[in-house]
């Protein structure tokens, strides 16, 4: 096991830059999980072993990490001084485990997607990553990111999608407009104030539903671009649900609508 102490190592500098940028996951394919449960359910799902673990001296210590530990023997591993650690978690309090992993490959085109999302513009890492976490639950077979969207491979996005990214084919930077028509099915454009109920869909066959930056919505030409807009019923007094809640709500609408 390699002991990292300073931060003039080389790697470490190169894993301070993955936590902290976008542009250089996207350059490198690479991201950090942190913790045992993203690096369980990473390995559950099927995909390879970790290229890199790097873990603190609380990570003996710890049960759960000590039989990651096991499962991934072959992989390099590193030993992080507690505060070099911590400057690559985004945690108040760090987990003693991280693991460094190749972006996993998108599975799923646009035409063979039959139950998917279309997401524009979404900036916050937590609805994002709540966003996947249904949409892996419900099923989905993929999810369409527009350009303006946040990372999905962020560390806060990670965190909150618990495994979700892992069963899921992620799209990033996708032209939406492209992408509606060329769908085959029907797309359903989420809208306040829409005439067209959500419980009243027919929600059975190849579908997709289109949801909005958190402030603004969708843009006017994604909203030219469909035909079937419509909303969630809403008898309370709030005027909108945010948009990991109301994207939730479509979801499992259409999976008991599939039963």
């Amino acid at each position: 096991m390699k002991h990292i102490s300073s931060h003039s190592n080389p790697f470490f500098k190169e894993l301070l830059k993955l936590a902290g940028s976008a542009r250089q996951r996207q350059k490198t394919k690479q991201t950090l999980l942190e913790g045992a449960h993203l690096l369980q359910a990473y390995h559950a799902s099927g995909n390879q072993q970790p290229q890199h673990l790097l873990v603190t001296e609380a990570a003996v210590k710890n049960r759960e990490v000590s039989e990651l530990l096991k499962t991934f023997h072959d992989v390099p591993l590193s030993l992080l001084d507690d505060s070099l650690f911590a400057e690559l978690s985004e945690l108040k309090t760090p987990s003693c485990i991280l693991g460094l992993i190749e972006i996993p490959r998108i599975l799923t085109s646009s035409m063979q997607s039959g139950f998917c999302l279309l997401l524009e513009d979404i900036q916050d890492p937590g609805n994002l990553g709540s966003i996947l976490r249904s949409a892996a639950a419900a099923g989905c077979d993929a999810i369409f990111l527009s350009k303006s969207c946040t990372d999905a491979w962020s560390p806060k996005v990670l965190r909150a999608g618990m495994g979700g990214h892992f069963v899921l084919s992620i799209h990033e930077s996708v032209d939406l407009l492209a992408m509606v028509n060329a769908f085959q099915g029907t797309i359903f454009a989420t809208v306040v104030g829409a005439k067209n109920n959500l419980y009243d869909c027919n929600l059975r066959s190849n579908i997709a539903f289109v949801l909005g930056n958190e402030g603004a919505g969708l843009s006017e030409s994604l909203l030219a671009a469909i035909s079937r807009h419509i909303t969630i019923p809403m008898p309370g007094r709030s005027e909108s649900l945010n948009v990991a809640v109301a994207s939730a709500i479509c979801l499992f609408e259409a999976v008991r609508q599939r039963r």
